[in-house]
């Protein structure tokens, strides 16, 4: 049971570092090639990946839950229903899916977990690396609020877009029910980030401890 355990968790966080890997490198190859034109096709060339790396996201909570993986609950069950969602709304309005927002906002959110996952692996491989630790807990929460600054503008320049794709009986309820949510965007975002301060200090405190003990 723990082999399976140890193989499952293994393969996941692999398949999201390659995934995000696969993404972020299109990604910076594509602006490359063909400079800023190749920020209204970003969402074509990896939105699949993408919604499937996010779809699987999901999985964490439950990882959580079932204590597979050491992590609190809440930060989690946030940034991963924020990503979903905002990427539900992107995949209903085709309009938003060219807007340079998109390809800011994927590029935060493969940097966030590019700088999780390979972290994740080297932890169940029970090698961690005290450089990569500060990193990931340092630099995470910077883009992190950069990451939620963007879903929040993309949830605005979405409003008109939604206000002409709803049918008639949701005309005033998907805008509102939008505005509704940036501030609870915001909300959502300051716990994380409280959450995420307290475990910065929390983890290189018990690094520092066990380096002590050596």
């Amino acid at each position: 049971m723990l082999r399976f355990r140890f193989v499952y968790i293994f393969s996941y966080n692999l398949f999201q570092f390659c995934g995000h890997t696969w993404i972020l490198a299109n990604t910076i190859a594509r602006f490359l090639k063909f400079g800023r034109d190749a920020l209204a096709d970003t969402f074509y060339s990896v939105g699949f990946m993408m919604s499937a790396c996010q779809l699987f996201s999901i999985l964490e909570l439950f990882h959580i839950a079932d204590g597979i993986e050491r992590a609190r609950l809440l930060p989690r069950f946030v940034q991963v229903m924020e990503k979903n969602l905002l990427l539900i709304l992107v995949i209903m309005l085709e309009e938003i899916q060219s807007k340079p927002v998109i390809c800011v906002q994927f590029l935060s959110w493969n940097i966030l977990d590019l700088l999780r996952y390979p972290l994740e692996l080297l932890r169940i491989m029970d090698t961690p690396s005290v450089s990569m630790l500060w990193i990931r807990y340092t630099l995470w929460i910077p883009v992190y609020i950069l990451s939620v600054a963007t879903e929040g503008v993309t949830i605005y320049q979405a409003l008109p877009l939604v206000n002409e794709a709803a049918p008639n009986s949701f005309h005033v309820h998907l805008p509102f029910i939008l505005l509704i949510y940036l501030p609870v965007l915001a909300l959502g975002a300051s716990v994380t980030v409280w959450q995420l301060l307290k475990e910065r200090k929390h983890q290189m405190n018990r690094w520092n401890n066990k380096k002590k003990r050596r």
